[in-house]
């Protein structure tokens, strides 16, 4: 009988396309990744994985045993949501998938609640851009992912999905404290024209929501300088490269020299969480869910003080911000 965890990593490396990235997904070292598929390889008596340059890839009869262990894990993942459901009891692993800037802002204090709150249960994160992280739970890489996207680029939720509306995450425009629209008390859209833009790369929801409103305006965005990372944003915007749109939701203190202006009408992101809808009476899906929102709820006092960390440094010109 085929072990269900050399199944399992199998599966992985093949929704992933390597051993690496199998590895940070089931939280392993590649080498305990690549050490199951030979175990595998052996068991079966079948080459499952082939040297392609530096990577690998897997034959034809790997794919056809990845398939048959999506479905067993499927079978598996119902089973072990009937179990405990009727201990009642979150047990076992939870793997949860986050988008930077959530994982930054918001689960820390999730984790903490939930190593409290449910000690047996083994709770891993891996940081996702929210479409990666969609695909993920639909295939049954990750049990629950925090994503977001804006009302105008939704994003793709497939069939046997369920979600859970977190609230709106306001987005602020972010500029060099001596740029001529620091002045304004908010800026409207349509003065987001002609600027040199800091943006996160094409394919991210962020930037296809900042390049469809400016076209909208009759703007196409100028945009100079394309970085993953809001961290990285805003160390350029505070060196006078540019000015850029980055939510609230993780942001932490803005750098001296460094301003955040509302923008009207107001940007914001949609933030919830996604999970199989055949676990939804999943203890430990529950319990996850009911920390999700119970930190968000306590973040909006946060991004209430943001708000009001706008005001002031539009009253005192020091720069600081949400």
């Amino acid at each position: 009988m085929m072990d269900l965890g050399r199944l399992r990593a199998l599966h992985a490396v093949a929704v992933h396309g390597s051993v690496g990235g199998a590895a940070a997904a089931l939280g392993f070292t590649p080498s305990a990744v690549s050490q199951q598929i030979a175990k595998l390889e052996r068991e079966t008596r079948t080459v499952l994985l082939e040297r392609q340059g530096r990577g690998v890839v897997l034959t034809d009869a790997a794919r056809e045993l990845a398939d048959t262990a999506q479905a067993v894990l499927g079978l598996v993942e119902r089973a072990e949501v009937r179990l405990e459901e009727q201990r009642g009891q979150a047990v076992g692993r939870l793997l949860v998938a986050a988008f930077a800037t959530g994982a930054r802002g918001l689960m820390p204090g999730v984790l903490v609640d939930l190593r409290g709150r449910c000690p047996e249960l083994d709770v891993r994160l891996v940081e996702s851009d929210p479409y990666p992280a969609a695909e993920l739970v639909a295939r049954g890489e990750v049990d629950l992912a925090l994503v977001q996207d804006w009302p105008t680029v939704p994003l793709p939720v497939q069939e046997g999905l369920s979600r859970l509306d977190l609230g709106p995450d306001p987005v602020d425009l972010l500029l060099p404290a001596g740029h001529p629209l620091a002045g304004l008390a908010v800026v409207p859209v349509g003065r987001l024209g002609a600027q040199r833009w800091i943006s996160v790369p094409p394919g991210n929801i962020c930037h296809d929501w900042l390049v469809r409103t400016l076209r909208e305006a009759g703007e196409e965005p100028d945009v100079h300088y394309q970085v993953g990372e809001f961290e990285t944003q805003i160390a350029l915007i505070a060196a006078g490269l540019g000015v850029g749109l980055v939510p609230r939701l993780g942001r932490g203190v803005l750098p001296a020299g460094v301003v955040a202006r509302p923008v009207v009408p107001e940007p914001a992101r949609r933030v919830f969480a996604i999970w199989r809808s055949q676990a939804s009476r999943r203890p430990a899906i529950t319990e996850a869910l009911r920390a999700l929102q119970a930190r968000w709820a306590a973040a909006g006092g946060a991004a209430a003080g943001s708000a009001a960390g706008v005001a002031d440094s539009r009253a005192d010109g020091s720069g600081a911000g949400g």
